[in-house]
């Protein structure tokens, strides 16, 4: 919980953001849709995981450790830390196709790639910044350079040298967005499929389990809307004026129930406003293995064969 005596302070921007669970519930699977158009990044984590058909799996434990770090003891992030450290060790390799014109097969990947580290966190910080400023307020200049502060020092915390990102928020806003208007974003063919999943193509099919599945699809809805227009396109995601005006409608929601919780509706978008996100990535990661017990796989046409035959 915020106030524990951790690497970041209960006054610190990281803190004040990430603890928010409007923000909480959604930065990550934002992050992954987004960041599943580095190929390097996204080859290098399917290839190297044991949560390659489970997604949400994948998403819950990575809410999990992010959240250690930033929320928890010095103690709890020290343990998030080091497990992250000794998975990382294994993550590495080449390319086994093409994937568009800048990455060649066989390029190499490494999770200790400072370049790679930071763009993880350069997808998760632009995530995180997005959902604050969409759902709760939008942010200062001054917090927003405070915010990119501590998710430096954050992907520090995890190994990446303080040389690999850019000095100021502002440095990192200009070559962030030049990126996203690149030709170096490419799809996979798995990355397409995953991250269109992730991100709510079929926004009623979402395996959670109880009153959670009802709330599943507006913050899906809320997600996908929130991804920049160029993103949805390289998805292929439809996006119609009835999902837009449902969006907006979600978002005024979220804003509104910020300033005056007692507006927040009986429903899918009533949720505690702040605290940690760990325990609905729990239920999420649950729902997602009780789907695959009762015999229906959570991602249908994710080849799994090949890593299968390769760690064998």
């Amino acid at each position: 919980m915020p106030g524990k005596q951790g690497y970041f302070p209960a006054d610190s921007m990281a803190v004040r953001v990430m603890s928010k669970r409007a923000v909480g519930l959604t930065y990550g699977e934002r992050a992954l849709v987004v960041g599943a158009t580095n190929p390097l990044l996204y080859v290098g984590t399917a290839e190297n995981t044991s949560h390659r058909e489970t997604p949400y799996n994948r998403l819950a434990l990575t809410g999990r450790l992010f959240e250690a770090v930033f929320l928890g003891t010095k103690a709890e992030a020290d343990r998030a830390l080091d497990f992250t450290r000794k998975k990382h060790e294994r993550v590495v390799g080449g390319l086994p196709e093409a994937a568009g014109p800048h990455h060649p097969a066989g390029m190499h990947y490494s999770a200790r790639d400072p370049h790679l580290m930071y763009m993880t966190m350069a997808f998760t910080f632009d995530s995180a910044e997005a959902m604050h400023d969409l759902l709760v307020r939008k942010l200062t200049d001054g917090e927003r350079e405070g915010l990119w502060q501590d998710f430096v020092r954050w992907a520090e915390l995890f190994g990446m040298p303080r040389s690999a990102a850019p000095a100021t928020y502002r440095e990192f806003r200009a070559s962030f967005d030049t990126y996203l208007a690149s030709d170096q974003l490419f799809l996979t063919a798995e990355a397409r499929l995953v991250g269109a999943h992730l991100a709510g193509a079929e926004k009623q099919k979402y395996p959670l389990p109880g009153t959670l599945r009802h709330g599943a699809p507006a913050l899906a809805l809320i997600v996908q809307g929130s991804l920049p227009l160029r993103i949805r396109e390289i998805y292929g995601l439809r996006w119609s004026p009835a999902d837009e005006l449902a969006f907006q409608i979600a978002v005024r929601t979220m804003r509104a129930v910020h300033f005056r919780p007692r507006l927040a509706p009986a429903g899918p978008l009533r949720i505690a406003l702040r605290g940690p996100s760990a325990p609905s990535y729990a239920t999420l990661a649950r729902g997602e293995r009780e789907l695959i017990r009762s015999g229906r796989p959570s991602m249908p046409g994710v080849d799994t064969t090949r890593r299968a035959q390769e760690t064998a």
